[in-house]
């Protein structure tokens, strides 16, 4: 019998994956990484609105939880962020606003965060916890930097992690195939929204 590598895996077809009392997640779909004339625009961004879109609607048809997580940093302040990025999402800016094709309703949850992971010094986990949540289907951009951070929390804090890689866009295909192949061996299941609806 060979050897396992060290990320030897199960690999099925997306499927093998429960939706035990979900919330889906949608993060920093917002003007400054989606929409030209943003700070630093991730042009690949805008081929996951419909998806996410979808998921959305067909969300709220089941009473899932919607919780939106948006970068928000302040106007003339010192941010340890853009010592490695450049300026963006300042609060009370178009560019910080959510993109007009996701926009949130009344009744869904909206988290504003200063660092990567929606997790990290926000009160996410604790609203999580109030609804119940256990499975946090993680959507949106971008899959190598905050997507990626905030699955690594959810799976910390103990929430099953769903990405439907159809609703998530990195920094290029080399880092979509390598996050999504982490996420899938250390962290969560990968998939894609037709299969999370089919299990909502």
């Amino acid at each position: 019998m060979s050897e396992k590598g060290f990320a030897e895996h199960f690999v099925d077809d997306g499927s093998n994956f429960a939706m035990e009392k979900p919330a889906i997640l949608i993060v920093d779909m917002l003007n400054d990484f989606c929409k030209e004339g943003g700070s630093m625009v991730l042009k690949e961004g805008e081929e996951i609105y419909g998806s996410i879109a979808n998921l959305i609607a067909e969300g709220r048809k089941h009473g899932c939880p919607i919780i939106y997580i948006n970068d928000c940093h302040r106007a003339g302040k010192y941010d340890k962020e853009f010592e490695k990025r450049a300026p963006h999402c300042i609060d009370g800016t178009w560019g910080a606003e959510v993109i007009e094709e996701l926009t949130p309703l009344e009744e869904d949850y909206c988290i504003k965060k200063r660092r990567f992971s929606g997790f990290f010094q926000t009160d996410l986990d604790l609203v999580l916890r109030e609804l119940g949540v256990k499975t946090v289907v993680v959507t949106g951009v971008v899959t190598n930097i905050c997507v990626r951070s905030t699955c690594h929390d959810a799976f910390f804090l103990g929430y099953q992690v769903v990405v439907p890689e159809d609703c998530v866009r990195a920094t290029g295909p080399r880092e979509q195939e390598s996050t999504l192949w982490d996420i899938e061996t250390h962290f969560g299941a990968v998939t894609t929204s037709d299969k999370v609806i089919a299990k909502l």
